[in-house]
């Protein structure tokens, strides 16, 4: 009789034995893949005030991303003064005690030209926009708009540039929110003009062909200005939701330009800070099938947020905080109770077949073959139990990925209200919520929980094994 035989008669002849390893194998198979496919699952979210409107999807730099490469830089940096990568940092005293000050330029806070074209470039998309973030410059030659009863001391006293590459998908007027009332709007390719609003053309009694300046809105003695050409008047339904508080920012004093204007109005020519970029889909009955080719655009998805015309964003779980980390821990720590657990299992078969092996031993029977037999037995128990854990792997899966989630959601909140009052941000923190959460099992990762269950399971045999069948057949007989 072979010992695949023998093993099968084995398991079969003690079923209680065998279904306790069943059992066992079975959750730390599943343990493991729910943890591994958490690890990159996809979230989708709901964002409630950064939604792409209509036919189209809009990319946006994912905030979490940000927040790894600063600390990556500061990592790299440790406590010297320097730069890295569009990272600043510098020493600084205040009241006789030294601390550091930080910051970031627009190479690090700007979405990728690049990335942007190569997405422009996919099949289905029918033009694109990208939009420059909001600029606060000082206005020259002309009023701006202020509420008379709020003090100005701490507002920067300027008015704000909103650069377009393609005015028409701005999302403001891409909503019909705000619409040109006289001129037109700006066209592609066009330098130095602007679109402003009813109220401040009202006040300063400017018309379409009427030139503006523009200063340095932080540097009041900078004597440099930047002149653009009136070529439209536009009006809002219901007021632009302010880029920060103050009057610089208040919906009437926000001016529409041309893509490159706000950064040479800020002093920066030639550094562009592009905060989002937006794709028009073709035909909308190929939305989801251009939306799945943008999201294998070869670009560094790690740094952005994809968000459809819903309002649903796409970010990868690395993207999400540190949940991949958290996911790699779990592995570890599920990998490490499963093996104490199973080690613990085959010393309670040894113990319990020290008179089967004393008299196969006696008989003649090799220690390596008697090792192999148990192994056999452990791993054709094994498999069934892997594959079943991996019909029922989706399920738990979700509930795991769920889990984690919540968890990085409950800690943001924890520390947003630590941090309140602390921090000043420099935007509006927009609400965001998770609507939606996918974990899905690979063949690979398949292929990787069965290798790690084999790797427990030899361990663990070869582990309790050895204690028993160092011994000699007569010794294992005389202790019975």
């Amino acid at each position: 009789m072979n010992g695949f035989s023998l093993a099968w008669r084995s398991v079969i002849r003690k079923p209680v034995k065998s279904v306790l390893l069943f059992v066992t194998v079975f959750i730390i198979s599943l343990l493991l893949l729910s943890a591994m496919s958490s690890g990159k699952a996809t979230i989708q979210m709901q964002d409630n005030t950064r939604q792409a409107i209509g036919a189209g999807l809009l990319l946006e730099e994912n905030e979490a991303d940000r927040h790894r490469r600063i600390d990556e830089l500061a990592r790299q940096l440790a406590h010297e003064e320097g730069s890295l990568g569009g990272y600043h940092q510098e020493k600084i005293t205040i009241n006789g005690a030294e601390s550091w000050r930080t910051w970031t330029d627009h190479s690090f806070e700007t979405l990728l030209l690049y990335d942007i074209e190569r997405i422009a470039d996919t099949e289905g998309i029918a033009g694109y926009n990208i939009t420059t973030v909001t600029t606060a410059v000082r206005p020259v030659d002309f009023i701006r708009i202020e509420d008379v009863d709020v003090d100005q001391y701490s507002d920067l006293g300027g008015v704000s540039l909103i650069g377009n590459k393609d005015m028409s998908m701005d999302s403001n007027f891409l909503s019909g929110n705000a619409y040109i009332t006289e001129g037109r709007m700006i066209k592609e390719g066009e330098k130095d003009v602007c679109v402003i609003s009813a109220e401040l053309a009202i006040k300063n009694q400017l018309e379409i062909g009427c030139k503006i300046s523009f200063g340095n809105c932080r540097d009041k003695e900078d004597s440099m200005t930047y002149e653009a050409e009136v070529v439209g008047i536009y009006q809002v339904n219901q007021p632009i939701v302010p880029y920060m508080f103050g009057d610089t920012y208040r919906s009437e004093n926000i001016i529409f330009t041309d893509l490159d204007f706000p950064e040479k109005a800020e002093g920066k020519a030639g550094d562009p800070l592009y905060e989002k970029a937006y794709f028009k889909i073709a035909n909308v009955n190929d939305y989801e099938t251009v939306k799945r080719s943008v999201m294998e655009a070869d670009i560094a998805w790690e740094r952005y947020d994809l968000i459809d015309n819903n309002g649903n964003m796409d970010t990868l779980s690395a993207n999400f905080n540190e949940m991949e980390k958290y996911a790699r821990v779990l592995v570890w720590a599920i990998s490490g109770a499963g093996l104490v657990i199973l080690f613990l299992i085959f010393q309670f078969w040894m113990k319990s077949r020290n008179r089967e092996m004393g008299i196969m031993l006696s008989m003649g029977t090799s220690k390596m073959q008697m090792l192999a037999q148990i192994m056999t037995e452990a791993l054709m128990i094994a498999a069934a139990a892997v594959l079943i854990s991996f019909l029922a792997a989706p399920g738990v899966s979700g509930l795991t990925a769920d889990y984690l989630v919540e968890q990085q959601i409950q800690s943001a909140e924890e520390q947003d209200l630590l941090e309140e009052g602390k921090v000043a941000f420099s935007y509006e923190k927009s609400e965001q919520n998770v609507v939606g959460v996918r974990a899905e099992i690979t063949p690979g990762m398949f292929l990787q929980d069965a290798a790690g269950i084999v790797l427990l399971i030899t361990i663990s045999v070869c582990g309790s094994g050895i204690a028993v069948l160092k011994r000699n057949p007569r010794d294992i007989l005389q202790d019975l």
